[in-house]
């Protein structure tokens, strides 16, 4: 089991990772890492320099999302509320990106539709997927810190491509749906496991291959 110790160290890993990549901006940008087998979470804002130990009931503020993330999703370990340049403009063209590239299918898997309350982002937790638009920002996650920092970095990248692509004029076709299905099959498996270690009290193990 990882320590109260460790979890802040990983928090603070990540953050400052995605701020060096500018991943963590926009209104209400912040940061949470799942405390496994309890329901709480060190959490904080992205300009904050450290984070604090909250229950996800109550919660409040900016920390809510997170809470009802956590709630909704046993298998989520890190939350990152805010994104890249691209990714913060991902609303104004559609709000949600196509599965075009393998990686993106295997990790981020299928977005469901932007939502702007806390009762649209319960019914769009339930596509098991690891990234959508709340409220015109990315919300982000992954089974462990260093998975989310990974995803948020490949969400910009595909938010990039499929911002200029559409922003020029260009045809954005979807993987094959086979490709689609394996790759998301894979990410489901990911998530099942992380689900049974967090519920253990552990941290998952997280996957290293395609």
């Amino acid at each position: 089991m990882a320590s109260a110790k460790a979890l802040e160290a990983q928090w603070a890993e990540a953050r400052d990772r995605l701020v060096a990549k500018k991943l963590l901006a926009g209104n209400g940008a912040s940061l949470s890492v799942r405390c496994p087998g309890r329901t709480s979470m060190w959490f904080a804002a992205a300009n904050d320099d450290a984070p604090a130990l909250l229950d996800w009931n109550p919660a409040a503020g900016d920390a809510v999302v997170h809470a009802r993330t956590y709630a909704r999703r046993a298998d989520i370990g890190a939350i990152a509320r805010g994104g890249g340049p691209f990714g913060l403009c991902l609303a104004n063209f559609g709000g949600l990106l196509p599965q075009v590239f393998d990686e993106q299918a295997r990790h981020i898997g299928p977005m469901p539709g932007a939502v702007d309350s806390e009762n649209g982002l319960e019914m769009a937790l339930g596509t098991p997927g690891s990234a959508l638009i709340l409220r015109e920002a990315p919300l982000l996650w992954g089974t462990t810190p260093r998975r989310l920092a990974l995803n948020a970095e490949l969400f910009e990248k595909c938010a990039k491509a499929y911002v200029l692509a559409i922003a020029t004029g260009g045809r954005v076709r979807p993987l094959p749906w086979w490709v689609r299905r394996i790759a998301n099959g894979r990410l489901a498996k990911d998530q099942r496991a992380a689900a049974l270690a967090f519920e253990r009290g552990e941290q998952p193990v997280e996957s290293k291959g395609y």
